[in-house]
């Protein structure tokens, strides 16, 4: 009906009236028919099921109310709606008919001009539902392109300081999601399998460094080691970049893209043992978050160059990886990565810097 002629099921046991009824819709959509309700369960889980089902209440066998309940039971078909037509006319049966899901009642004998303008609402009904969905879906489209562009700009921000943390901020979102996909199935990491999880890390990984657009470039871009005093503002780009997020976090309300992106910029140092900052979290109180960027963020830094030191090999990056196992990272996570280190080899090839 989106697209094309409405498809309406016509369900009576009486010949005569599904003649009538046939004859009264075929100018308002294409109309097929069922002479029992067994018959009529089979053609609305079809491959091209009604938009609307008109059913008689008494029928051998299983009656209309008992055909309206199997199909509201059914994912598949629940929401048909189901226009009862009947020769009963007491309030019970009418309440009865609602309660087990019709959106209206028909009473024989069959009025031609009545039955159409029921069904002509109902499929003007339907529309505006359709209408709505396609309409909440541009909506809903719109607002993770808005969501998507944000991120890039933010993590843009972030790189303006830091020239040589380009490619980086791409590399470290593919980690992660290559690394989420890996640990999904076990059931320590059920979180990850929540709808959507593994995408919302991918898309807010690239804010991990957001706050260091709040270093000064001395410290950012310093080729030597840093002192003591250095390296603590260097330390508060977790806190300024998570900090920065809640402010939008309490704008927007309770998001869950910017969420995640905030407990990535402040977790992502922490370290399983709890030697690291800006909290000292240890074990799983570091959110999975962090634990997973934590593995990225590090692998890609010592496979990367920088100012302050040459690039190592894979190889060598993957063995201080798992050097760190239980004590700067997760163990079950360095486990997880070592299923996919060669996943991390090739994603740091496909994104290398220029």
């Amino acid at each position: 009906m989106r697209d094309s002629k409405p498809k309406i099921l016509i369900v009576d046991d009486a010949p005569e009236n599904l003649q009538i009824l046939v004859e009264t819709l075929r100018e308002i959509g294409a109309v097929i028919a069922a002479k029992n309700g067994a018959k009529a369960l089979e053609l609305a889980i079809g491959s091209s099921p009604p938009d609307l089902i008109i059913l008689d209440v008494m029928m051998p066998g299983m009656d209309g109310f008992e055909v309206c309940l199997k199909l509201k039971a059914n994912p598949a078909t629940w929401a048909i709606p189901v226009l009862f037509i009947t020769a009963l006319q007491d309030e019970e049966s009418e309440m009865r008919g609602l309660t087990v899901g019709g959106v209206d009642f028909i009473t024989k004998p069959i009025n031609p001009v009545l039955v159409r303008s029921r069904v002509r609402s109902q499929l003007e009904l339907l529309r505006h539902k359709y209408r709505l969905e396609e309409l909440v879906k541009e909506r809903t489209r719109v607002l993770e392109q808005t969501q998507d562009v944000t991120i890039q700009v933010l993590a843009a921000l972030a790189e303006a300081r830091d020239p040589e943390t380009g490619a980086h901020i791409v590399r470290t979102k593919h980690y992660v999601r290559l690394l989420a996909e890996q640990m999904q199935t076990q059931p320590r990491f059920a979180e990850l399998r929540m709808p959507g999880m593994i995408d919302l890390l991918f898309k807010s990984a690239p804010l991990h460094d957001v706050g260091k657009v709040g270093v000064p470039d001395g410290i950012l871009l310093k080729p030597g080691r840093l002192t003591v005093e250095e390296f603590t503002q260097m330390k508060l780009h977790t806190t300024l970049g998570a900090n920065a997020l809640k402010v939008a976090l309490r704008t927007l309300g309770a998001d869950a893209y910017l969420h995640v992106a905030a407990e990535i910029a402040l977790s992502h140092h922490e370290k399983w043992d709890g030697s690291g900052y800006p909290h000292g979290l240890v074990g799983e109180a570091i959110p999975l978050s962090g634990r997973l960027m934590a593995i990225a963020d590090v692998y890609d830094a010592l496979i990367s160059h920088r100012v302050y030191k040459p690039a190592m090999s894979h190889a060598q990056g993957v063995e201080i990886i798992v050097a760190g196992k239980g004590g700067h990272f997760d163990p079950d996570l360095v486990d997880g990565f070592m299923q996919v280190q060669e996943g991390f080899r090739e994603i740091a090839l496909r994104f290398a810097d220029e």
